[in-house]
């Protein structure tokens, strides 16, 4: 039988990327996205899609299913202050009122598990992109310097430490002094916050949380990042192999190696 896949498109490139590899493995592609947030040309990639406000729970699932989807992922991320303006739907506020906290990885389980009950599964995007997925190792012609090697490991161990409160992802770092955690504001604004609060040579690091469902939400980087980091000074990025999705990854590399910055990949039991 034919597979039929979700998606749950946010913006970006990384929904594409999903659908065309779907595509070519002859599944058929139902998508789904939200006016703030995703692509306009992304429908044309999709054999059936249906715009959605945020909040639309009980819509999504009805689409799904009448379009007899099989599997679901979620690509590509969704504004967050933007979905503080959500208006659920009486199934998305139903499920709201059963978590006790509303942090990301509540949330996404929660979503997870009522997808799973409608008998739609949810699997990891990467699964259609593994070729996305951070590599381990020194990336750049630069390697850390003994000064940010101590603020990796001063880093690496905090935002294991801080993402068990579901909070995190991105930590920015100099002379073992936190400057940023990133919160809702995303990956961006927390390096630009924390790299004109401390100056630049900041480090910035990028980690899944312990807790985290390795199918939902992983930490992206990419050339916006590098971009962020140029502007303020910071001069390392490291970030856990085979944790995060790493888009543009050539562009990216040559970037960081023509502005001075260090990128390096490094396993998550690592420093």
């Amino acid at each position: 039988m034919t597979k039929t896949l979700g998606i749950i498109a946010g913006g970006g490139s990384f929904p594409f990327t999903v659908a065309r590899t779907a595509r070519s493995r002859g599944e058929h592609v139902i998508g789904v996205g939200f006016a703030s947030d995703t692509d306009p040309a992304f429908p044309e990639h999709c054999d059936s899609f249906a715009w959605l406000k945020l909040g639309q729970l009980g819509r999504l699932i009805d689409f799904f299913t009448a379009n007899k989807v099989t599997h679901v992922v979620m690509a590509g991320p969704i504004n967050k202050p933007r979905a503080l303006d959500l208006r659920p739907d009486w199934r998305a506020a139903k499920l709201l009122f059963s978590t006790k906290t509303r942090g990301d990885d509540v949330l996404l389980r929660a979503l997870t598990t009522e997808l799973e009950r409608e008998g739609l599964h949810v699997v990891a995007p990467h699964l259609y992109s593994p070729e996305l997925l951070a590599p381990e190792g020194v990336l750049t012609r630069r390697k850390p310097t003994e000064r940010e090697r101590e603020d990796i490991a001063f880093g690496w161990a905090l935002a294991q430490n801080l993402g068990q409160f579901d909070i995190g992802q991105c930590l920015v770092v100099r002379e073992k002094i936190v400057l940023a955690v990133e919160a809702i504001e995303g990956t961006d604004a927390a390096i630009r916050r924390g790299g004109q609060l401390g100056g630049p040579g900041a480090v910035v690091i990028k980690r899944p949380k312990p807790t985290q469902d390795k199918r939902l939400d992983l930490p992206a980087i990419g050339l916006g990042t590098l971009q962020s980091m140029a502007e303020v000074g910071a001069t390392c990025l490291a970030f856990e192999a085979g944790g995060c999705i790493f888009f543009e990854q050539q562009k990216t590399v040559d970037f960081a190696n023509s502005h001075g910055i260090t990128l390096v990949g490094l396993p998550a039991s690592s420093v």
